[in-house]
C-alpha cells in the first residue's frame, strides 16, 4: 500500500497481507460466536429467573407437596430448574414411603439421604447447563486482544520491511501499514470486551441462582425431615 490508496476501514483490510487478514477473519468469527451466545445465555438466565420465581410462589403457598409434585412430574421441561431439583428429591423421598423396615429411624435416615443426594446431582445438572458456554466467552475474552496484536505486530513488521526499497521514508509511506495492521488490535478487543463484560454478568447472575437452589435444597430438607419424623 502507497500513500496515495485509500484509508478507509475496509481498503485497510482488503491491503492487508494474508496472516492479517486470516487473523482478522478468526476474530471475526469469533466475536460472531460471541455473539450468538451471549443472546442465547441472555434469554436462558433470564427464563431461568422467571422459572424460579413461578416455582418459589407455588412452593410456599402453602399447597400439597404431593399435588405440587404431580403437576411438576407432568410438565418438567416447563418449571425450571429449580422445579426439577424438588422433582428429583420429592421422588426419593416417595420411593421409601411404600418400603417397610424394622427401624422407624434408620428407614427415615435412608429417606432423608436419598432425597438430598438425589437433589444436589439434580442441581450439579441444572448448573452445568446454565453455565455451558461460558468458558468460551471467558476464552474468547481473554485471548482475542492477544491475537489481534499478533495481527498487529506482524502488520507493523511487514510495514517497516517494505520501507527497505524507499530512498526517502517519510511517515506517508508508513503509515497505511501501521494503520493497517492496528485494525487487527482494533478487532481484537471488539471480540473481547463484550465477552467479558457478558461472562461477569452470566456468572454473578447463575451464582445468584445457585444460591437460590442451595438454599431451597436444605429448607425442603428440613420440610421432608419433619415430615418422615
Amino acid at each position: 500500500m502507497n500513500a496515495t490508496q485509500d484509508m478507509s476501514i475496509l481498503s485497510l483490510v482488503t491491503n492487508a497481507s494474508l496472516l492479517v487478514q486470516i487473523v482478522l477473519a478468526l476474530l471475526l468469527l469469533v466475536s460472531l460466536m460471541s455473539w450468538t451466545y451471549i443472546f442465547a445465555k441472555y434469554f436462558e438466565v433470564k427464563n431461568a429467573q422467571r422459572q424460579t420465581e413461578r416455582f418459589e410462589e407455588d412452593f410456599w403457598s402453602g399447597g400439597d407437596l404431593d399435588d405440587l409434585y404431580a403437576r411438576v412430574n407432568n410438565r418438567r421441561a416447563q418449571v425450571g430448574a429449580l422445579g426439577r431439583v424438588f422433582e428429583a428429591g420429592m421422588r426419593e423421598f416417595l420411593k421409601f414411603r411404600q418400603q417397610k423396615s424394622d427401624s422407624l429411624g434408620a428407614k427415615t435416615d435412608l429417606q432423608l439421604d436419598a432425597a438430598r443426594r438425589a437433589m444436589r446431582a439434580a442441581f450439579q445438572r441444572e448448573m452445568d447447563g446454565l453455565e455451558a458456554h461460558l468458558s468460551f466467552l471467558a476464552s474468547v475474552g481473554s485471548v482475542s486482544p492477544y491475537v489481534g496484536l499478533f495481527g498487529t505486530v506482524w502488520g507493523i513488521m511487514n510495514a517497516f520491511r517494505s520501507l527497505a526499497n524507499v530512498q526517502a521514508a517519510t511517515l506517508a509511506h508508513v503509515a497505511p501499514g501501521i494503520a493497517e495492521a492496528l485494525v487487527a488490535t482494533a478487532i481484537g478487543l471488539f471480540a473481547a470486551i463484550p465477552a467479558v463484560i457478558a461472562y461477569n454478568r452470566f456468572i454473578h447472575e447463575t451464582d445468584r441462582l445457585a444460591v437460590r437452589f442451595e438454599n431451597f435444597v436444605e429448607e425442603f430438607s428440613n420440610i421432608l425431615q419433619r415430615q418422615a419424623r
